[in-house]
Protein backbone atom coordinates (compact mmCIF):
# COMPACT_ATOMS: atom_id res chain seq x y z
CA UNK A 1 0.00 0.00 0.00
CA UNK A 2 0.98 3.38 -1.05
CA UNK A 3 0.14 6.92 0.71
CA UNK A 4 0.13 10.43 -0.42
CA UNK A 5 -1.45 13.34 1.60
CA UNK A 6 -2.48 16.62 -0.23
CA UNK A 7 -2.72 20.05 2.10
CA UNK A 8 -4.63 22.67 0.72
CA UNK A 9 -5.71 26.55 1.91
CA UNK A 10 -9.11 27.99 1.47
CA UNK A 11 -10.25 31.32 1.59
CA UNK A 12 -12.59 30.28 3.93
CA UNK A 13 -12.91 27.05 6.66
CA UNK A 14 -10.74 24.93 7.78
CA UNK A 15 -7.62 23.53 5.46
CA UNK A 16 -8.90 20.79 3.44
CA UNK A 17 -6.34 17.30 3.38
CA UNK A 18 -6.68 14.80 1.13
CA UNK A 19 -5.54 11.83 2.03
CA UNK A 20 -4.73 9.00 -1.19
CA UNK A 21 -4.58 5.23 -0.44
CA UNK A 22 -3.30 3.36 -3.49
CA UNK A 23 -3.39 -0.71 -3.20
CA UNK A 24 -2.85 -3.42 -5.84
CA UNK A 25 -6.25 -3.49 -7.08
CA UNK A 26 -7.91 0.31 -6.55
CA UNK A 27 -7.18 3.90 -5.35
CA UNK A 28 -9.38 5.78 -2.60
CA UNK A 29 -9.13 9.20 -1.95
CA UNK A 30 -10.40 10.95 0.92
CA UNK A 31 -11.13 14.36 2.05
CA UNK A 32 -10.55 15.92 5.55
CA UNK A 33 -11.18 18.95 7.47
CA UNK A 34 -8.03 19.42 9.56
CA UNK A 35 -9.75 19.77 13.35
CA UNK A 36 -10.67 23.34 14.75
CA UNK A 37 -7.82 22.69 17.21
CA UNK A 38 -4.94 22.84 14.16
CA UNK A 39 -4.45 26.28 13.10
CA UNK A 40 -3.42 27.59 9.47
CA UNK A 41 -0.32 28.27 10.32
CA UNK A 42 1.08 24.81 12.55
CA UNK A 43 2.98 22.53 10.76
CA UNK A 44 1.46 19.31 10.62
CA UNK A 45 3.57 15.90 10.31
CA UNK A 46 1.97 12.65 9.95
CA UNK A 47 3.40 9.06 11.73
CA UNK A 48 4.05 6.01 9.57
CA UNK A 49 1.36 5.11 11.02
CA UNK A 50 -2.13 7.17 11.53
CA UNK A 51 -5.64 6.95 12.45
CA UNK A 52 -7.90 9.10 10.46
CA UNK A 53 -11.11 8.34 12.97
CA UNK A 54 -8.52 10.10 15.91
CA UNK A 55 -6.47 12.58 13.85
CA UNK A 56 -8.84 13.99 11.22
CA UNK A 57 -12.81 14.67 10.88
CA UNK A 58 -14.50 14.14 8.16
CA UNK A 59 -15.71 17.04 6.40
CA UNK A 60 -19.48 17.49 6.56
CA UNK A 61 -19.26 18.45 3.01
CA UNK A 62 -17.74 15.08 1.73
CA UNK A 63 -18.81 11.84 2.07
CA UNK A 64 -17.38 9.70 5.40
CA UNK A 65 -14.65 7.01 4.10
CA UNK A 66 -15.70 3.46 4.04
CA UNK A 67 -12.91 2.38 6.29
CA UNK A 68 -11.31 3.15 9.82
CA UNK A 69 -8.95 0.59 9.96
CA UNK A 70 -5.42 1.63 10.84
CA UNK A 71 -2.93 1.98 7.65
CA UNK A 72 0.92 1.22 7.55
CA UNK A 73 2.73 2.38 4.90
CA UNK A 74 6.79 2.11 4.70
CA UNK A 75 6.56 5.87 3.24
CA UNK A 76 8.31 7.82 5.54
CA UNK A 77 6.60 10.89 8.00
CA UNK A 78 4.84 13.35 5.66
CA UNK A 79 5.09 17.11 6.52
CA UNK A 80 2.70 20.03 4.74
CA UNK A 81 2.53 23.52 5.57
CA UNK A 82 0.29 26.23 4.57
CA UNK A 83 2.09 28.69 3.18
CA UNK A 84 -0.78 31.50 2.58
CA UNK A 85 0.34 32.60 6.10
CA UNK A 86 3.67 32.99 5.20
CA UNK A 87 5.07 29.47 7.08
CA UNK A 88 6.88 26.69 4.54
CA UNK A 89 6.73 23.23 5.44
CA UNK A 90 9.60 24.22 8.11
CA UNK A 91 7.66 26.54 9.99
CA UNK A 92 9.77 29.11 9.62
CA UNK A 93 8.86 33.17 10.00
CA UNK A 94 8.90 34.95 6.77
CA UNK A 95 10.29 37.87 6.93
CA UNK A 96 7.10 39.55 7.09
CA UNK A 97 5.87 38.09 10.25
CA UNK A 98 9.11 39.15 11.85
CA UNK A 99 8.35 42.47 11.14
CA UNK A 100 4.67 42.17 12.14
CA UNK A 101 5.91 40.64 15.56
CA UNK A 102 8.77 43.66 16.04
CA UNK A 103 5.72 46.19 15.47
CA UNK A 104 3.65 44.33 17.61
CA UNK A 105 6.31 44.60 20.15
CA UNK A 106 6.77 48.05 20.04
CA UNK A 107 3.04 49.14 20.34
CA UNK A 108 2.37 47.07 22.98
CA UNK A 109 4.89 49.15 25.30
CA UNK A 110 3.64 52.79 23.88
CA UNK A 111 3.31 54.39 27.02
CA UNK A 112 7.19 53.54 27.74
CA UNK A 113 8.00 55.61 24.74
CA UNK A 114 5.72 58.40 24.91
CA UNK A 115 7.41 58.93 28.66
CA UNK A 116 10.79 58.77 27.41
CA UNK A 117 9.61 61.34 24.82
CA UNK A 118 8.45 63.48 27.42
CA UNK A 119 10.80 63.39 29.90
CA UNK A 120 13.05 64.37 27.33
CA UNK A 121 11.38 67.32 26.22
CA UNK A 122 11.20 68.39 29.68
CA UNK A 123 15.31 67.65 30.39
CA UNK A 124 16.83 68.49 26.57
CA UNK A 125 14.54 70.75 24.76
CA UNK A 126 16.90 71.56 21.86
CA UNK A 127 16.58 68.07 21.21
CA UNK A 128 13.01 68.39 19.10
CA UNK A 129 14.21 71.97 17.59
CA UNK A 130 14.24 69.94 14.19
CA UNK A 131 10.21 69.54 14.89
CA UNK A 132 7.92 72.09 13.01
CA UNK A 133 4.42 72.32 12.64
CA UNK A 134 4.44 71.17 9.17
CA UNK A 135 6.21 68.30 10.61
CA UNK A 136 3.62 67.86 12.91
CA UNK A 137 0.68 67.93 10.99
CA UNK A 138 2.19 65.14 8.34
CA UNK A 139 2.89 62.82 11.01
CA UNK A 140 -1.10 63.38 12.71
CA UNK A 141 -1.69 62.45 9.02
CA UNK A 142 0.34 59.17 9.14
CA UNK A 143 -1.54 58.27 12.27
CA UNK A 144 -5.09 58.77 10.78
CA UNK A 145 -4.30 57.33 7.09
CA UNK A 146 -2.79 53.90 9.14
CA UNK A 147 -6.15 53.95 11.27
CA UNK A 148 -8.80 53.97 8.03
CA UNK A 149 -5.95 51.84 6.26
CA UNK A 150 -8.29 49.00 9.17
CA UNK A 151 -11.49 50.15 8.71
CA UNK A 152 -13.48 48.04 5.99
CA UNK A 153 -17.19 47.58 5.06
CA UNK A 154 -17.02 44.71 7.94
CA UNK A 155 -17.16 47.38 10.57
CA UNK A 156 -20.28 49.40 8.97
CA UNK A 157 -21.72 46.22 9.26
CA UNK A 158 -20.82 45.67 12.64
CA UNK A 159 -22.26 49.11 14.14
CA UNK A 160 -25.17 48.03 12.52
CA UNK A 161 -25.60 44.78 14.53
CA UNK A 162 -24.30 46.97 17.79
CA UNK A 163 -26.49 49.98 17.48
CA UNK A 164 -26.91 50.59 21.30
CA UNK A 165 -23.41 50.03 22.93
CA UNK A 166 -22.00 52.27 19.39
CA UNK A 167 -24.08 54.98 20.58
CA UNK A 168 -23.92 54.29 24.48
CA UNK A 169 -20.11 54.72 23.83
CA UNK A 170 -20.50 57.73 21.38
CA UNK A 171 -22.47 60.19 23.78
CA UNK A 172 -20.28 58.92 26.81
CA UNK A 173 -17.57 60.11 24.84
CA UNK A 174 -18.57 63.39 23.96
CA UNK A 175 -20.21 64.24 27.05
CA UNK A 176 -17.95 62.33 30.19
CA UNK A 177 -14.59 64.01 28.75
CA UNK A 178 -15.36 67.24 27.90
CA UNK A 179 -17.03 67.84 31.12
CA UNK A 180 -14.86 66.58 33.01
CA UNK A 181 -12.08 69.16 31.48
CA UNK A 182 -14.60 71.59 31.98
CA UNK A 183 -15.47 70.81 35.90
CA UNK A 184 -12.01 69.63 36.13
CA UNK A 185 -10.45 73.12 35.56
CA UNK A 186 -12.93 74.85 37.48
CA UNK A 187 -11.62 72.53 40.81
CA UNK A 188 -8.45 73.28 40.10
CA UNK A 189 -8.58 76.78 39.54
CA UNK A 190 -6.64 76.66 36.32
CA UNK A 191 -4.62 79.64 35.13
CA UNK A 192 -6.68 80.07 31.17
CA UNK A 193 -4.19 78.39 28.87
CA UNK A 194 -3.90 75.19 30.84
CA UNK A 195 -8.07 75.71 31.09
CA UNK A 196 -8.11 75.52 27.48
CA UNK A 197 -5.66 73.29 26.80
CA UNK A 198 -7.35 70.77 29.33
CA UNK A 199 -10.87 71.58 28.02
CA UNK A 200 -9.32 71.07 24.15
CA UNK A 201 -8.14 67.04 24.99
CA UNK A 202 -11.47 66.48 26.65
CA UNK A 203 -13.51 67.37 23.64
CA UNK A 204 -10.93 65.18 21.17
CA UNK A 205 -11.72 61.38 19.76
CA UNK A 206 -10.90 57.78 21.14
CA UNK A 207 -7.34 57.50 20.68
CA UNK A 208 -6.00 54.85 18.39
CA UNK A 209 -3.92 52.96 21.23
CA UNK A 210 -7.38 52.23 22.61
CA UNK A 211 -7.57 49.57 20.14
CA UNK A 212 -4.41 47.73 21.97
CA UNK A 213 -5.52 48.77 25.34
CA UNK A 214 -8.81 47.10 24.78
CA UNK A 215 -7.38 43.96 23.06
CA UNK A 216 -5.31 43.49 26.38
CA UNK A 217 -8.08 43.59 28.80
CA UNK A 218 -10.22 41.25 27.36
CA UNK A 219 -12.71 44.35 26.07
CA UNK A 220 -14.77 43.99 22.68
CA UNK A 221 -11.82 44.60 19.84
CA UNK A 222 -14.61 45.18 17.56
CA UNK A 223 -16.42 47.83 19.40
CA UNK A 224 -13.30 49.72 19.97
CA UNK A 225 -12.71 50.46 16.49
CA UNK A 226 -16.10 50.84 15.50
CA UNK A 227 -15.98 53.55 18.43
CA UNK A 228 -12.54 54.93 17.64
CA UNK A 229 -13.69 55.60 13.87
CA UNK A 230 -16.85 57.21 14.75
CA UNK A 231 -15.76 59.52 17.08
CA UNK A 232 -12.81 60.33 14.87
CA UNK A 233 -15.24 60.80 11.88
CA UNK A 234 -17.48 63.01 14.33
CA UNK A 235 -14.93 64.97 15.84
CA UNK A 236 -15.22 67.41 12.23
CA UNK A 237 -18.30 68.65 14.07
CA UNK A 238 -18.22 68.12 18.00
CA UNK A 239 -14.39 68.77 18.98
CA UNK A 240 -14.90 72.49 17.54
CA UNK A 241 -18.27 72.69 18.10
CA UNK A 242 -17.73 71.81 22.54
CA UNK A 243 -14.42 73.42 22.22
CA UNK A 244 -15.70 76.69 21.50
CA UNK A 245 -18.87 76.50 24.21
CA UNK A 246 -16.83 75.01 27.48
CA UNK A 247 -13.43 76.98 26.36
CA UNK A 248 -14.89 79.97 25.04
CA UNK A 249 -14.90 81.76 28.55
CA UNK A 250 -11.52 81.15 28.64
CA UNK A 251 -9.47 82.12 25.78
CA UNK A 252 -10.61 82.89 22.26
CA UNK A 253 -11.66 80.00 20.24
CA UNK A 254 -11.65 79.98 16.14
CA UNK A 255 -14.46 77.50 15.68
CA UNK A 256 -14.10 77.59 12.00
CA UNK A 257 -10.25 77.04 11.96
CA UNK A 258 -10.79 74.16 14.07
CA UNK A 259 -13.40 72.46 11.70
CA UNK A 260 -10.64 72.98 8.56
CA UNK A 261 -7.85 71.70 10.22
CA UNK A 262 -9.87 68.66 11.97
CA UNK A 263 -11.39 67.81 8.29
CA UNK A 264 -7.73 68.11 7.27
CA UNK A 265 -6.20 66.44 9.38
CA UNK A 266 -8.78 63.51 10.49
CA UNK A 267 -11.56 62.70 7.91
CA UNK A 268 -9.65 62.97 4.93
CA UNK A 269 -6.68 60.54 5.65
CA UNK A 270 -9.27 58.56 7.36
CA UNK A 271 -11.29 58.01 4.27
CA UNK A 272 -8.27 58.27 2.11
CA UNK A 273 -7.00 55.13 4.13
CA UNK A 274 -9.76 53.36 3.82
CA UNK A 275 -10.27 53.81 0.42
CA UNK A 276 -6.80 52.46 -0.32
CA UNK A 277 -7.98 49.13 1.85
CA UNK A 278 -10.87 48.22 -0.16
CA UNK A 279 -9.57 49.01 -3.87
CA UNK A 280 -5.41 48.49 -2.76
CA UNK A 281 -5.53 45.86 -0.69
CA UNK A 282 -1.57 44.27 -1.76
CA UNK A 283 -0.11 48.07 -0.91
CA UNK A 284 -1.99 48.21 2.42
CA UNK A 285 -1.07 44.64 3.22
CA UNK A 286 2.30 45.41 2.29
CA UNK A 287 2.49 48.72 4.72
CA UNK A 288 0.11 47.80 7.27
CA UNK A 289 3.08 46.35 9.30
CA UNK A 290 4.66 49.60 9.71
CA UNK A 291 1.92 51.57 10.39
CA UNK A 292 2.03 50.84 14.23
CA UNK A 293 5.16 51.32 15.35
CA UNK A 294 4.87 54.52 12.91
CA UNK A 295 2.36 55.96 15.33
CA UNK A 296 3.50 55.16 18.33
CA UNK A 297 6.81 57.08 17.58
CA UNK A 298 5.42 59.92 16.24
CA UNK A 299 3.13 60.35 19.21
CA UNK A 300 5.94 60.11 21.07
CA UNK A 301 7.99 62.65 19.29
CA UNK A 302 5.19 65.05 19.08
CA UNK A 303 4.11 65.05 22.92
CA UNK A 304 8.03 65.71 23.56
CA UNK A 305 7.94 68.57 21.39
CA UNK A 306 4.60 69.57 23.07
CA UNK A 307 6.38 69.44 26.11
CA UNK A 308 10.01 71.08 25.20
CA UNK A 309 8.12 74.33 23.76
CA UNK A 310 6.96 75.22 27.68
CA UNK A 311 9.56 73.43 29.54
CA UNK A 312 10.74 75.95 31.85
CA UNK A 313 6.93 77.07 32.26
CA UNK A 314 6.14 73.10 33.05
CA UNK A 315 9.27 73.07 35.84
CA UNK A 316 7.95 75.79 37.55
CA UNK A 317 4.31 74.71 37.74
CA UNK A 318 4.04 71.89 35.89
CA UNK A 319 2.64 69.55 39.25
CA UNK A 320 -0.81 71.30 38.69
CA UNK A 321 -0.86 70.33 34.64
CA UNK A 322 -0.37 66.82 35.71
CA UNK A 323 -2.36 66.60 38.61
CA UNK A 324 -5.17 68.00 36.52
CA UNK A 325 -4.19 65.47 33.30
CA UNK A 326 -4.93 62.37 35.89
CA UNK A 327 -8.23 63.78 37.35
CA UNK A 328 -9.56 64.06 33.56
CA UNK A 329 -8.41 60.39 32.79
CA UNK A 330 -9.44 59.09 36.00
CA UNK A 331 -12.69 60.57 35.59
CA UNK A 332 -12.89 59.34 32.18
CA UNK A 333 -12.10 55.56 32.83
CA UNK A 334 -14.50 55.65 35.93
CA UNK A 335 -17.73 57.19 34.89
CA UNK A 336 -17.10 55.28 31.34
CA UNK A 337 -17.37 51.88 32.60
CA UNK A 338 -20.04 52.80 35.97
CA UNK A 339 -22.59 54.59 33.56
CA UNK A 340 -21.90 51.94 30.74
CA UNK A 341 -22.98 49.26 33.38
CA UNK A 342 -26.18 51.05 34.43
CA UNK A 343 -27.19 51.31 30.31
CA UNK A 344 -27.04 47.51 30.91
CA UNK A 345 -24.14 46.46 28.36
CA UNK A 346 -22.28 43.68 29.48
CA UNK A 347 -18.94 43.76 31.12
CA UNK A 348 -17.02 43.38 28.25
CA UNK A 349 -18.66 46.32 26.10
CA UNK A 350 -18.36 48.34 29.41
CA UNK A 351 -14.63 47.80 29.28
CA UNK A 352 -14.40 49.32 26.27
CA UNK A 353 -15.83 51.98 26.18
CA UNK A 354 -14.20 52.62 29.69
CA UNK A 355 -10.95 52.93 27.34
CA UNK A 356 -12.39 54.51 24.73
CA UNK A 357 -13.91 57.46 27.11
CA UNK A 358 -10.72 57.48 28.91
CA UNK A 359 -8.02 57.18 25.96
CA UNK A 360 -8.07 60.54 23.70
CA UNK A 361 -6.47 61.53 20.94
CA UNK A 362 -3.99 63.81 22.36
CA UNK A 363 -1.56 64.48 19.53
CA UNK A 364 -4.67 65.80 17.85
CA UNK A 365 -5.33 68.31 20.80
CA UNK A 366 -1.32 68.98 20.85
CA UNK A 367 -1.60 70.40 16.57
CA UNK A 368 -4.92 71.75 17.35
CA UNK A 369 -3.56 74.11 20.14
CA UNK A 370 -0.78 75.02 18.09
CA UNK A 371 -2.11 75.82 15.17
CA UNK A 372 -5.19 78.17 16.76
CA UNK A 373 -4.06 79.08 20.43
CA UNK A 374 -1.45 82.04 20.68
CA UNK A 375 0.14 80.60 23.90
CA UNK A 376 2.03 77.44 23.62
CA UNK A 377 1.39 76.70 27.41
CA UNK A 378 -2.37 75.71 25.75
CA UNK A 379 -0.44 72.52 24.16
CA UNK A 380 0.85 71.25 27.65
CA UNK A 381 -1.83 69.43 28.91
CA UNK A 382 -2.48 67.29 25.77
CA UNK A 383 0.93 66.08 25.92
CA UNK A 384 0.68 65.27 29.45
CA UNK A 385 -2.75 63.98 28.83
CA UNK A 386 -1.27 61.44 26.54
CA UNK A 387 1.21 60.16 29.23
CA UNK A 388 -1.51 60.05 31.85
CA UNK A 389 -3.70 57.86 29.61
CA UNK A 390 -1.35 55.44 28.42
CA UNK A 391 0.01 54.55 31.83
CA UNK A 392 -3.73 54.99 33.10
CA UNK A 393 -4.96 52.00 30.43
CA UNK A 394 -2.21 49.94 30.83
CA UNK A 395 -2.57 49.65 34.31
CA UNK A 396 -6.08 49.45 33.57
CA UNK A 397 -5.64 46.38 31.20
CA UNK A 398 -3.32 44.48 33.48
CA UNK A 399 -5.90 44.12 36.25
CA UNK A 400 -8.77 43.36 33.64
CA UNK A 401 -6.60 40.85 31.76
CA UNK A 402 -6.67 38.29 35.06
CA UNK A 403 -10.73 38.22 34.86
CA UNK A 404 -12.57 36.35 31.47
CA UNK A 405 -16.21 38.70 31.12
CA UNK A 406 -18.49 35.53 31.42
CA UNK A 407 -19.76 36.32 28.11
CA UNK A 408 -16.45 35.62 26.96
CA UNK A 409 -16.07 32.16 28.20
CA UNK A 410 -18.86 30.79 25.90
Amino acid sequence: MQASLACYSRPHGNPLVKLNLQTSSHTTTNSYNLLPSITSHTPISLPLKLQPQILLSPSPLLPKPKSNRTLSSKVGPLGCGISSNGYGASGKRSLREWVELCGEALSTAFPLWVTIGCVLGLVRPSSFNWVTPKLSIVGLTIIMLGMGMTLTLDDLRGALAMPKEVLSGFLLQYSVMPLSGFFVSKLLNLPSHYAAGLILVGCCPGGTASNIVTYLARGNVALSVIMTAASTLSAVVMTPFLTAKLAGKYVAVDAAGLLTSTLQVVLLPVLAGAFLNQYFQPLVKLVSPLMPPMAVATVAILCGNAIAQSSSAILMSGGQVVLACMLLHASGFFFGYVLARMLKLDVSSSRTISIEVGMQNSVLGVVLATQHFGDPLTTVPCAVSSVCHSIFGSILAGIWRRSVPAEMKD
